[in-house]
């Protein structure tokens, strides 16, 4: 990648609906150089697709919770895939220290939550959760800048 690439990127990242043509005007580069390179980030999976960037609020998930795992030695990806396909997931993390992983999730309300929790729980090799409900978000980004 060089900086023509990384270019682009920050261009789709501010609005992933750019044309080809519109990006290439942006970059003062040919409409081609903008396809091909794109094209080629796609096929080495540097960009793994599009998506629209959603209020959850306004759609009706109006907690987000962070979920700290303590999960039995040796079932780490195993608990963690099963976890993954539910969906008020949106991440889960292998972390460091006290904690086996983090999951991010939306839900409409507490009951909504606490059906979860109970859920995750019933999980054989789940041995301990700790839950927190995200009161403000200060900052939340799906893109990243980069030069």
């Amino acid at each position: 990648m060089d900086q023509t690439d990384y270019n682009i990127i920050n261009v789709l990242n501010s609005n992933a609906r750019n044309s080809y043509r519109d990006i290439a005007k942006k970059l003062n580069i040919s409409l081609s150089t903008v396809a091909n390179r794109i094209k080629k980030m796609e096929k080495e999976t540097i960009i793994n697709g599009y998506i629209p960037i959603i209020n959850q609020e306004k759609i009706g998930l109006d907690l987000t919770v962070i979920i700290s795992l303590r999960i039995s030695h040796g079932k780490l990806i195993e608990v963690q895939q099963k976890i993954s396909n539910d969906k008020h997931v949106f991440a889960v993390y292998d972390v460091t220290g006290d904690w086996d992983s983090f999951i991010l999730a939306h839900f409409k309300d507490r009951r909504d939550l606490n059906m979860f929790i109970k859920r995750v729980l019933s999980i054989e090799d789940v041995e301990r959760t700790n839950t927190q409900i995200v009161l403000n978000t200060v900052k939340e980004e799906k893109r990243i800048i980069i030069s």
